[in-house]
């Protein structure tokens, strides 16, 4: 059975978030919040809360959380912002602030993959 939790329109760019997203992808749950709590990514922090939503919904539905992992981990591009930054001579220079929806689903392991 699988659990989900989702972060939409957070306000960082897809491509930093999914450098973090690679990294806990396929992890145990525990591994996953310790390499979450040692990373200096700012995206760890945003994949930290939606991991932790993730346990509590699989708790809500009384799952082992000893037995859960990460079976999916990814980052879809949200909408963008655009901005405009004032330059010389009369100019604009345009400023893409661009947004992402952060997406992790739990999984329990079977018997073959729990050693």
């Amino acid at each position: 059975m699988a659990y989900h939790a989702t972060h939409r329109f957070a306000r960082i760019a897809p491509r930093k978030a999914r450098l973090v997203a690679d990294l806990i992808r396929g992890q145990r749950v525990d591994e996953a919040l310790m390499q979450l709590d040692v990373s200096k990514k700012r995206a760890a922090s945003y994949f930290k809360t939606v991991l932790q939503s993730a346990i509590a919904n699989a708790e809500e539905q009384d799952a082992d959380v000893t037995e859960l992992y990460i079976s999916e981990s990814r980052v879809d591009e949200g909408p963008t912002i655009k901005r405009f930054q004032p330059k010389d001579r009369g100019r604009a220079h345009p400023i893409n602030k661009r947004t992402s929806h952060l997406h992790i689903g739990l999984g329990e392991l079977g018997l073959d993959e729990r050693n």
